[in-house]
């Protein structure tokens, strides 16, 4: 079974608003993105409603129900609703826009609608029940099966309208493809869990698209309206009630719309505070006039309906083939919460700076409706710390409150008429102000040069530029304009002792250089003497060599003449 709503890659925001709108708390959060949980989903359609990002996504079952339509003998069940997303094209503008998309055939959904209520009336009648639950909208259905399996026994074991329908005209068909159009997907996922009736659900935003696509505008022909259709009443909310002509004395009949509703009303059922009671329910509120894939320019919901009560007879359609509805079980879906003791839960609180009743503000900014119910879900690992708003803005106020109150370098915040906003202890004293709430008010001029910092507002930004200031002071200036918050940020850093000690040490290794320069000429002068002198003995010395030499050679000469 493919996803029938799941998450697109896209700019989650983490602005926990599907959250906030997700009645069973379906959705979890992982590395700052949204992820909706099927084992507790219901399918009611709420996040893809209300993301701004548009995160959610819609199975596409437009590649099937083409293929349908290509095989041939492909027959579409058109939900009643359809007068909410295509005014005035009438059930004859409808079936000619469908059938020159390829359907064999354009039958009302109402016509199943009719079936189904007249087996609750029957069961009405047994009064088997305490109480009996209407089983047409299918996240209602969830809703039962994932989060209230105690209620189930009070579901009928009905099928919805969708299903007899597809069934009735496969039993007038033989081989006949059904596709079923409407406003709500969770029909694709009931499509998905119980098959054999319908073979495919199409949202009428699939249609829409569809109709774009082959060049297909439905033509505004009008509500036509049919005396023998009382049950095209089904898609607003109490429109079983509104459509059933025999009522049991013995039992309360109450319509519900809206999930929130419906849970209220299974709560108080699984209290004991309901009894005798047939309860129509379903999930959005208004019923399927407010499904949740509608066209966008859909009609309200009051003209909506509106429309349908004009739209539907006195009478229920004629229905040559008085066959009993199939019979259908509902079995619970696992979706066990798990349980957490008392000390593990405020363990969670306490990191999340709730370390009292009072710190518990309940606020629901991360979407869930207490604290205590994000901590089960951080328990969970659904959530995340980080999911409290006024946890990160305590401690982002505290954090920032920090840097500005400890940062050794001056701070100063202006808005865009150079009027000091905020400043620090570090600025203070920079200046010799005494204290900062002295800068706040003031314009930036009476203490520093301004143009640097009206240069920012035009773009001219400054980085580590040295500034000398009046009091003889030197500072490193870094000036941003913000043009998100309109506010000029200026941090200077008092350079005032490096640039005295670099100047001075600028004057000791000029002064160095010098002495260095003069030692070096005098010792080469004193090797120049040295050379000279040593050059002077050198020739001497060499003379007196040359005469000894001389002498010797001479002498040993006349030696050898002697002996002869």
């Amino acid at each position: 079974m493919n996803d029938v709503l799941r998450n697109a890659d896209a700019d989650c925001r983490s602005c926990y608003k599907c959250i906030r709108f997700c009645p069973v708390k379906a959705i979890s959060f992982e590395n700052g993105q949204a992820k909706i949980l099927p084992s507790s989903c219901i399918y009611c359609g709420n996040c893809f409603s209300v993301c701004p990002q548009h995160c959610p996504e819609i199975r596409d079952d437009l590649s099937l129900a083409l293929s349908l339509l290509k095989q041939g003998n492909c027959y579409a069940s058109l939900a009643p609703s359809f007068l909410s997303s295509f005014p005035d094209a009438g059930i004859e503008g409808m079936k000619e826009a469908l059938l020159a998309l390829g359907f064999q055939g354009v039958e009302e959904t109402a016509i199943g609608a009719k079936r189904v209520k007249e087996e609750y009336q029957s069961l009405l009648k047994q009064g088997d029940k305490d109480i009996l639950i209407s089983s047409c909208c299918p996240s209602v259905n969830l809703l039962i099966q994932k989060h209230h399996p105690s209620c189930l026994k009070y579901l009928a074991e009905v099928p919805s309208p969708m299903e007899e329908h597809a069934r009735m005209i496969k039993s007038a068909h033989p081989g006949a493809k059904v596709i079923f159009l409407g406003p709500c997907l969770a029909k694709k996922e009931e499509g998905d869990r119980y098959p054999g009736s319908v073979d495919c659900v199409l949202t009428f935003l699939e249609l829409e698209k569809l109709f774009h696509e082959k060049g297909i505008e439905p033509k505004k022909q009008g509500e036509k309206k049919e005396n023998q259709s009382r049950t095209r009443l089904f898609p607003s909310e109490g429109g079983i009630l509104s459509s059933m002509q025999k009522r049991e004395a013995s039992y309360d009949y109450l319509a519900l719309s809206g999930v929130e509703n419906c849970i209220e009303a299974l709560k108080a059922i699984e209290e004991g505070k309901i009894s005798h009671a047939f309860l129509e329910m379903s999930a959005c509120s208004g019923s399927c006039l407010s499904g949740p894939a509608h066209k966008s320019e859909k009609r309200g919901l009051l003209e909506g309906r509106l429309a349908l009560t004009k739209f539907a007879g006195e009478e229920d359609f004629l229905d040559a083939a008085e066959e009993i509805p199939a019979h259908k079980e509902f079995a619970p879906l696992e979706n066990q919460r798990p349980s957490f003791t008392e000390a593990q839960i405020e363990a969670v609180l306490r990191k999340i700076g709730k370390n009292s009743k009072k710190d518990e503000l309940n606020c629901a900014s991360c979407g869930y409706p207490s604290c205590r119910e994000k901590a089960i879900a951080v328990l969970m690992g659904k959530a995340n710390l980080e999911m409290c708003l006024p946890f990160l803005m305590e401690k982002a106020t505290s954090f920032g409150s920090d840097i500005v109150e400890y940062s050794p370098n001056g701070i100063l915040v202006l808005n865009e008429d150079g009027v000091i906003q905020l400043s620090n202890p570090a600025m203070a004293s920079i200046l010799g102000s005494g204290a900062p709430s002295a800068l706040i008010g003031h314009q930036v001029g009476e203490f520093l040069d301004p143009e640097l910092f009206f240069l920012s507002l035009s773009g001219e930004n400054t980085r580590l530029k040295k500034i000398s200031l009046p009091n003889g002071k030197i500072c490193e200036a870094t000036i941003h304009y913000d043009e998100r918050f309109h506010i000029v940020l200026g941090s200077l850093r008092d350079v005032t002792d490096h640039e005295i000690r670099k100047a001075r040490h600028l004057k000791d290794a000029e002064e160095t250089a010098r002495v260095t320069s003069e030692v070096i000429d005098k010792n080469m002068e004193a090797v120049q003497q040295i050379a000279q002198l040593l050059g002077e003995s050198a020739a001497a010395t060499k003379i007196a060599l040359t005469r000894l030499s001389d002498t010797l050679k001479d002498r040993k000469g006349g030696g050898e003449n002697g002996s002869r």
